[in-house]
């Protein structure tokens, strides 16, 4: 898995925010769009294409979209 497919993923969950506007350090939970359903929808991403399942507590506990990457890279 690449950061920068993960990045393009993670971008599809939303409907207004573009992938040029995420990086690594993008703190997700800032972003505009960002609410519990598209939480689910990032928990949804992961379980069909990375085939990991994360959870909501999971999430919270990541501030960027690195911590994410990282978080999934390991399971």
């Amino acid at each position: 898995m690449e950061l920068q497919e993960f990045i393009e993923k993670f971008a599809e969950q939303f409907d207004d925010t573009d992938v040029s506007e995420l990086n690594p350090e993008t703190e997700f939970k800032e972003l505009d769009e960002w609410s519990s359903l598209t939480s689910m929808s990032i928990i949804a991403m992961v379980k069909t294409y990375y085939n990991k399942t994360l959870t909501g507590k999971e999430i919270r506990s990541c501030v960027t979209v690195q911590d994410l990457y990282n978080l999934v890279s390991a399971k």
